[in-house]
């Protein structure tokens, strides 16, 4: 099963990168702890020692238009927190 992993660059994040080793991503509601270690070690060749998870619900959304009140919600989605060895570093930069 393919799963969608996209990383998450913000201050508090780069902050766990350089003291933590650890980075962020935001994944697939359904995937495993199994699913995003292995995607991770394929996709930047790096060996991860660790996964922590943290599910979010959609938050409810008001806005006031002309028209009137409109009501709706935004998506739910996973975040993970991918902890690497010793000596193994991601670098998102390297693309740009």
């Amino acid at each position: 099963m393919q799963i969608s992993i996209q990383p998450i660059v913000t201050e508090k994040a780069n902050q766990k990168s350089e003291k933590l080793n650890q980075y962020t991503f935001r994944v697939s509601p359904d995937a495993t702890k199994g699913q995003i270690k292995a995607t991770v070690e394929d996709l930047y060749s790096v060996k991860v020692v660790s996964v922590n998870t943290c599910n979010y619900e959609g938050k409810n959304k008001s806005r006031y238009t002309r028209t009137g009140l409109i009501k709706g919600k935004t998506n739910a989605f996973k975040k993970a927190y991918v902890t690497l060895a010793e000596g193994d570093k991601i670098d998102f930069y390297s693309n740009i």
